[in-house]
């Protein structure tokens, strides 16, 4: 007959979570690993249902009841913090000397092996937990590899479409993503003031310096733009050396008319580029959203269009309001 030393080792091989109580209900000794989630306090010499809490079945109150029926399934938890959640199955040892009870996990073993920083190597080798284990380890590893790509593909999605909406010599909005945002401000019948900018003596600041010193007026053209508006607004290239300006919720003539003079007494500034002074000049044209009784978005750029033809009329580097026709509110 195999006596109980012999029976502890085969149990610390093969149920390292093993539980031996002796008759009175006092364990005698441990498993390995179970003794390993209380390091500091020994469980040998406790009685059982002082180390666990007894939570299935309800009807049992004793050990000596508990272990007059084998094969009872046990469901406890430690007494003390953590309060890990255990799975247990109970077998008499024979000549009633106490019992076996054989511990594990069950649907806690995520919180175990979190709470009590458990490998592989803590579990039976025909442990079924072993497997559940590497199986969570995998979805976390292709969830995360998963949740990194998205992050990748979302990254690459936006810059993509910023890209797509962007100026790319100005970094200003572009004509797509002025016709968008125009059309989102006239959907939501929202008040807003449209400015026409057209870069007065461009082309000889071209023909005279290159493409090059061209290239850095528009640059430093929408820089100055961009220093004149808010946050808010909207400053696009829609041509060669053409922009459109938006201000969101500003129709105040006196307001526009201060940022049309500020725009073109800067832009009117010479602009260096290697040792050359790049002259130009800016006439400005602006129709008010308010001066529509129905506004659509071709209607209101035809209108600054026909305010920035006047500025240039009337000698360039000036800045006109589209004036209403008197037979109807829209530009004809």
């Amino acid at each position: 007959m195999i006596g109980v030393d012999d029976l502890a080792g085969l149990l610390e091989t093969l149920c390292p979570m093993f539980v031996l109580i002796n008759d009175a209900g006092r364990i005698t000794q441990v498993g390995p690993i179970l003794q390993k989630l209380r390091p500091d306090r020994p469980m040998a010499g406790e009685h059982f249902l002082n180390v666990f809490e007894l939570q299935r079945p309800r009807s049992v109150t004793n050990l000596s009841t508990l272990t007059s029926t084998p094969g009872t399934r046990l469901h406890l938890r430690f007494q003390d913090a953590p309060r890990t959640g255990l799975k247990g199955l109970i077998a008499p040892l024979p000549g009633g000397g106490g019992a076996v009870i054989n511990l594990s996990f069950g649907i806690s073993i995520l919180e175990a092996v979190r709470d009590y920083a458990l490998t592989s190597a803590d579990f039976s080798g025909t442990d079924l937990a072993i497997e559940l284990l590497y199986l969570v380890e995998a979805k976390s590893a292709a969830m995360e590899a998963s949740r990194s790509l998205n992050l990748r593909l979302q990254g690459a999605m936006l810059a993509a479409e910023e890209q797509a909406y962007t100026d790319t010599l100005t970094d200003l909005k572009n004509r797509r993503a002025m016709d968008h945002i125009l059309g989102h401000l006239i959907s939501m019948k929202s008040s807003f003031a449209l400015m026409h900018l057209d870069l007065d003596f461009f082309k000889s600041v071209n023909d005279r310096l290159g493409h090059a010193a061209g290239d850095h007026v528009l640059k430093q053209a929408a820089r100055i733009m961009l220093e004149e508006t808010r946050g808010e607004d909207t400053v696009a290239r829609v041509g060669g050396d053409e922009f459109v300006l938006i201000f969101k919720g500003m129709t105040d003539r006196n307001k526009l008319g201060g940022i049309a003079r500020r725009l073109i007494q800067h832009l009117s500034e010479p602009m260096q580029f290697e040792g050359e002074a790049c002259q130009i000049s800016a006439s400005i044209g602006t129709a008010l959203s308010t001066q529509f009784d129905t506004l659509k978005a071709v209607d209101i750029l035809h209108a600054a269009d026909l305010a920035l033809y006047a500025a240039k009329r009337s000698g360039r580097s000036c800045h006109r309001f589209y004036s209403e026709p008197s037979t109807a509110r829209h530009p004809g």
